[in-house]
């Protein structure tokens, strides 16, 4: 499947790249793919059908999938399963409250240890003390993703009339796409509603059209991968520490991918950074800032040597470099 990972879109470029794409086969030498573009903005939760601007950027040729509102219906004629969801929604933030408490001890110590790292033995310290965070990491992803699937193991979504409907609504879209395009907003939110109505198997068994690409940014692009990270280097509070949420559609994996990288992370404190880019080796961090447009075919490694030479990625060293042609 061909994915285009977009850097956020203040000043849209999606236009420009479905422009380039072709799809109506205006191009040279192609036949289109015809259908509509199919939208997913459920991250913009109750502006998701304020979409006339984005509309507008792929030429009114578009149709909005409504994962939110189909949410909302489902919420409203299956409360049982309502009920249910949030008792998930309470587990998953006390497990996200467990893990942050242990990870902000879990940093400090690192940071700490590398301040007065400069022998061996102390740069040991700081190998070792990384190592922990990242398997308190790896325990957190673990615990999550069985929540959500004893969840749907118990719950059955497939087998409830009122979500089989919205499925089935939603999979006869995205046959007939030509291409989906994933805005940003809420990733939570995002991920949740991706995941219920199963769009992921859509894309990975062809449903979406043969040759038909994905294009997101911000939000929606980290909802495609294995490991959703929040981050915020610039809050009120000061810097945050780096956390991991959940899983995505893991239609991207082992890459965590740094929407608004320059306004979020503070990139010149090499060292901070560093840290970063270590706690999910061997998975790149690819930063995403205005004007990135990175194509992959995850047919290919995209976790590994995939990534086109020019993606800007968090370094072992914590600098930010361009990576060269293989």
């Amino acid at each position: 499947m061909r994915v285009i990972l977009l850097g956020p879109q203040r000043r849209p470029t999606v236009d420009a790249v479905v422009r380039s794409l072709h799809l109506d086969g205006a191009g040279p030498g192609g036949a289109g793919l015809g259908g509509p573009v199919a939208t997913i903005t459920a991250g913009w939760q109750e502006r998701e059908s304020d979409d006339g601007e984005l509309s507008a950027l792929l030429g009114g040729r578009d149709v909005n999938l409504g994962l939110y509102r189909r949410w909302l219906e489902v919420a409203e004629l299956d409360p049982a399963y309502a009920a249910a969801e949030r008792r998930l929604a309470d587990e998953l933030a006390e497990l996200q409250d467990i893990y942050l408490l242990r990870l902000d001890h879990a940093l400090r110590a690192v940071y700490a240890l590398q301040r007065r790292s400069g022998d061996q033995l102390r740069a040991q310290a700081v190998d070792e003390a990384v190592a922990a965070v990242r398997e308190l990491d790896a325990a957190h992803l673990r615990r999550v993703n069985q929540a959500r699937g004893e969840f749907f193991a118990d719950l059955r979504p497939h087998d409830r009339p009122v979500i089989a409907r919205q499925r089935a609504l939603v999979k006869g879209i995205l046959g007939e796409a030509a291409a989906l395009v994933v805005a940003g907003g809420h990733v939570g939110v995002l991920a949740d509603v991706l995941h219920l109505f199963n769009v992921a198997p859509g894309l990975g068994s062809g449903t979406l059209g043969p040759g038909a690409p994905v294009i997101a940014w911000s939000a929606g692009a980290m909802a495609l991968t294995d490991r959703i990270v929040l981050f915020g280097d610039r809050s009120p509070q000061g810097p945050g520490h780096p956390e991991v949420y959940g899983a995505g559609l893991s239609v991207l994996r082992d890459v965590v991918l740094l929407p608004h990288a320059r306004s979020r992370l503070l990139l010149d404190e090499v060292a901070r950074m560093a840290v970063f880019a270590r706690r999910f080796a061997p998975g790149r961090c690819v930063l995403l800032d205005s004007g990135a447009r990175i194509e992959l075919d995850t047919g290919g490694d995209t976790g590994g040597g995939g990534w086109p030479a020019g993606t800007r990625v968090l370094a072992a060293d914590g600098r930010a470099t361009a990576l060269e042609a293989a």
